[in-house]
């Protein structure tokens, strides 16, 4: 997973489903406007339309395309689209999400504005659920306000003019998306894959997440952030690379596994494998070990009946204590609680947390 700022949402978050038991799917609007990518509106679709209660099979979602004004709307390819629904969709959503429109984004600005309907939809729609950004839709946040004082993302070839038009904002052009709560953004297109696929993790835990991106055919986290995809000078084709340190840290998680000993893996000083694991991931090594640590013990958390302890031992964190202070500071939970609300009926779940 990319490098991403902010919590899960808590209890005054969206109405993500914290029990397992029969409940009506959550509403997702997608709002288009002019020159929609085609393939940000069908993203967006696709995931959130092929996440599956584990037990029960039922849909989590049900998506809606919407506009400011139903019709006829032009997408940057050579077929337009037909939308039934206007901002009455954004109003009954407990998710919104934004697609670019390159027709028109970088030409917003906090005077210029999405609009006074629309803009009062999305804050509507932010302070009732949440509100979220694909690619340069985040112009369509930071116009209508939604992102003074927060830190937000879009596609770094547009990051610049976005730092500049709106200074209120605190841009990160690095990362594949920003978790602030109840508003979101990502980077550029296939970023929103990844935008999706963190909201249904955070939603129904990385199991329904890692089924969708299953199903789909995508990773269900990808590592670093868009800095890897900027162009930098070439460099010499045969530098080594820390791809295999990484695939063997995966499969060595339990272990002690030091800088010096990851490094010794792809014959590395520490100095190098340091500066290139960075530039190949958008990480510092630990902060990503870590990261994968924590990923696994989500899984395990969901899975099986360890115990906190155990669990922490198998991820290589070492002790209970160790597993609550890093899943409290990328997830901004504890591992009971976590447990208690992602473990599938019949599997043991909501009951009393095993810590």
């Amino acid at each position: 997973m990319g490098p991403v700022t902010g919590k899960p949402r808590d209890e005054h978050g969206p109405p993500g489903r914290t029990e397992r038991s029969a409940a009506p799917a959550a509403s997702v609007a997608v709002l288009v406007r002019d020159g929609v990518l085609p393939m940000e509106l069908g993203l967006v679709h696709q995931l959130f339309g092929s996440a599956r209660d584990p037990v029960t099979g039922e849909r989590l979602y049900e998506v809606t395309t919407c506009a400011p004004r139903p019709g006829r709307i032009r997408t940057d390819a050579d077929f337009p689209i037909h939308t039934e629904h206007g901002l009455e969709a954004v109003a009954a959503a407990d998710t919104v999400l934004v697609p670019a429109s390159h027709e028109v984004d970088e030409l917003l600005t906090p005077d210029t504005g999405p609009g006074p309907a629309l803009r009062e939809a999305l804050t509507a729609a932010r302070e009732r659920g949440r509100v979220a950004s694909i690619c340069t839709g985040a112009f369509v946040l930071a116009a209508a306000g939604l992102l003074d004082g927060r830190r937000a993302t879009t596609h770094w070839l547009s990051a610049d003019r976005f730092a500049r038009t709106f200074p209120q904002v605190t841009v990160d052009a690095d990362v594949l998306y920003v978790d602030e709560g109840p508003v979101l953004t990502s980077a550029g297109e296939a970023a929103g894959i990844d935008l999706c696929l963190h909201m249904i993790r955070t939603d129904h835990g990385a199991g329904v997440a890692a089924d969708v991106a299953r199903r789909t055919v995508v990773p269900p986290h990808r590592e670093g952030g868009q800095a890897q995809y900027i162009r930098r000078p070439v460099e010499a084709p045969d530098l080594a690379s820390t791809s295999g340190s990484r695939a063997w840290a995966l499969r060595h998680l339990g272990e002690p596994l030091t800088l010096a000993r990851l490094a010794a893996r792809d014959a590395m000083s520490v100095r190098t494998y340091s500066r290139r694991f960075r530039e190949e991931t958008g990480l510092t090594p630990i902060t990503w070990l870590n990261r994968q640590r924590v990923d696994r013990a989500r899984q395990l958390l969901e899975r099986t009946e360890h115990t906190v302890d155990r669990v922490a031992a198998e991820v290589g964190f070492g002790t209970g204590a160790s597993l609550r202070q890093h899943f409290q500071s990328v997830l901004g939970v504890a591992p009971g609680a976590y447990r208690t609300t992602f473990r599938p009926r019949g599997q043991g779940g909501g009951g009393r947390p095993r810590s």
